[in-house]
């Protein structure tokens, strides 16, 4: 499976030196490498934008799957720093941070978990 951050990291880094080339060939007034370089930037920003659809669909199916789960609470500070030991105790258990692509795809606010059954 392909990464899909890595590869909006990549794209992001090529836009990033593509842009700064661009302003290179205007500072030296050469429109038709100018013209070249556009043309690539609006290719990898059509890319870039497909990839983050993927990612946000995916995200997407991964929140609905979550919420289909019968039961979710956050977790205490407690179980957070034990987190190997709430995992062993409670099957199936999936944590969500809200600082994840995931956690603001659900618009979390707080750590937390989602389990087939009460924990």
């Amino acid at each position: 499976m392909v990464n899909l951050s890595k590869e909006i990291q990549q794209l992001n880094n090529k836009l990033d030196v593509l842009r700064r080339k661009r302003q290179a060939a205007i500072v030296r007034d050469d429109k038709l490498i100018v013209l070249q370089f556009d043309k690539e930037i609006l290719t990898l920003e059509k890319r870039l934008a497909s990839i983050k659809g993927q990612r946000s669909r995916q995200n997407g199916s991964k929140a609905e799957a979550l919420k289909e789960l019968a039961f979710h609470r956050p977790l205490t500070k407690a179980e957070q720093a034990d987190m190997g030991k709430l995992k062993k105790s409670v099957r199936g258990l999936v944590v969500v941070h809200p600082l994840t692509a995931l956690g603001r795809e659900m618009g979390l606010s707080e750590v937390t978990g989602y389990a087939p059954k009460a924990f």
